[in-house]
């Protein structure tokens, strides 16, 4: 490990960024575009990328710890998937999928129904986008329960369309100014053991925060027999990156299963082999009834999917539908970026470089003030930054301190929950461009946390 860390990677620096071309662009951007999630974290211009290097308007290059919000797991313009999508842009680029008939999306299908868990016969409706698929979800499970009600899990996020914004708790200015957004969702808290809501400590809690949903919500606030579904995410991605004790997911399976109530994950940011396995529910051993997966399933193309129960599918035809779902071109970009994933064993190489980041960032909490929590599975990783380990106190600021420092030395990473940075780089990233990435990072770490002394 020490001789594998003496390498670096070595990154082009033009400029110092931002540059000047970055400048412009930041400049003309402001005049002409929404704000969408401005503030940036930092004036970052992405211009290109190959693999795990991505590259700014000025020619700098950095390393890739954010994975264009955790879609590109098989790294930037992979060539078996840009083959793929031009040569079916050249073919085909897009008809009628309402009207007619893919045999592109018939194939992707097929191949979603393989690497899905569950021996049951499933079917698909292919979208847009995440929020899309979790659209989908909310409606086809009330079609199909004929129950109005969901369950759903602070912290979450899962799209900033009106329903799917309904199932999102993770921030109250997702939500400001758009009330009321659609009625039905009851939240309930989230298995987030290091801020536990009910100030208890794992595993003496014995999953009280499952417990409590069934002793005071199903019993007293929220029919049971009237909730179609529970939404959650097997592990929180703009929540924190929070990872739930091992067996949280069993326990509300079983509950749910007791009530009839479906059980659906989002995949959309732990899918798509990011933990190590094909989608983070499997690790915690449970065959959800429905899973909502998008980003990383396009390949870099807008594709949405939302995969289930045969059984749970039984809408009537023009139900709900989309026009440019499961285009030809995104079916094919998710095809060859889902046969890239097996032929490169990325999903090995996810858990093995997990490992070995997890390892480096447990060995700097032990020796940082700051670092108050590091968790995660495969390259699904949070790092939680607090201002005093012993009163856990967030420090947001501190975050946004670490990551703009890391840009300027050359790693691309992003923030996640009040007080978090998230490390997650394509699956396809080598020791040497981990190492490197990590090396900027804990070099923000303590430059921030010498700051404060």
């Amino acid at each position: 490990m020490k001789a594998e860390r003496k390498r670096k990677v070595s990154l082009k620096r033009v400029v110092e960024p931002p540059g000047p071309k970055a400048k412009a662009v930041v400049k003309r951007d402001k005049l002409v575009l929404s704000p969408y999630n401005r503030p940036f974290y930092y004036p970052f211009v992405v211009e290109k990328g190959r693999g795990c290097v991505i590259e700014d308007v000025d020619g700098n290059e950095y390393i890739d710890f954010n994975s264009g919000l955790g879609a590109m797991n098989v790294g930037h313009c992979h060539p078996e998937v840009v083959k793929a999508v031009a040569a079916q842009a050249k073919r085909l680029q897009h008809y009628s999928y309402t009207d007619f008939y893919y045999r592109y999306a018939v194939e992707l299908a097929e191949k979603l129904n393989e690497i899905t868990p569950g021996k049951f016969r499933k079917k698909v409706f292919f979208s847009g986008s995440g929020a899309e698929s979790i659209e989908a979800f909310a409606k086809v499970t009330r079609w199909h329960s004929r129950r109005p009600l969901f369950l759903a899990y602070t912290g979450a996020f899962h799209g900033r369309s009106m329903g799917a914004l309904s199932f999102t708790a993770s921030s109250t200015v997702q939500k400001a100014r758009y009330f009321p957004t659609m009625p039905g969702v009851t939240h309930v808290p989230y298995a987030y053991c290091y801020r536990c809501p009910y100030k208890m400590k794992f595993p003496d809690c014995d999953y009280w925060c499952v417990d409590f949903i069934e002793d005071f919500v199903l019993s007293k606030h929220v029919p049971p027999e009237e909730v179609a579904a529970s939404l959650i995410e097997p592990i929180q991605g703009e929540g924190g990156y929070v990872v739930p004790p091992k067996d949280y997911h069993r326990r509300l399976k079983k509950l749910y299963d007791k009530y009839g109530i479906i059980y659906a994950v989002d995949e959309v940011q732990s899918g798509m082999g990011r933990t190590g396995k094909w989608w983070a529910i499997e690790n915690f051993g449970v065959v959800p009834d429905i899973i909502c997966s998008s980003k990383a399933l396009g390949g870099g193309m807008s594709l949405g999917a939302t995969i289930g129960r045969a059984d749970i599918f039984d809408w009537e035809a023009g139900s709900h539908c989309t026009t440019l779902g499961g285009t030809p071109v995104a079916c094919q970009s998710s095809l060859a970026t889902i046969r890239v994933m097996e032929k490169e064993k990325l999903r090995r190489n996810a858990a093995r470089m997990g490992e070995r980041a997890m390892k480096r960032m447990r060995e700097l909490q032990r020796r940082s003030k700051i670092i108050g929590d590091v968790r995660g599975i495969g390259l699904m990783i949070g790092v939680e930054i607090v201002k005093d380990k012993r009163t856990k106190e967030p420090g947001g600021d501190l975050v946004s301190d670490i990551i703009e420092r890391a840009w300027r030395k050359g790693v691309v990473a992003i923030g996640a929950g009040a007080c978090s940075f998230r490390i997650a780089p394509p699956l396809c990233i080598s020791g040497e461009e981990l190492d490197t990435g990590l090396d900027f990072l804990e070099q923000s770490v303590k430059e921030v946390e010498k700051g404060l002394r």
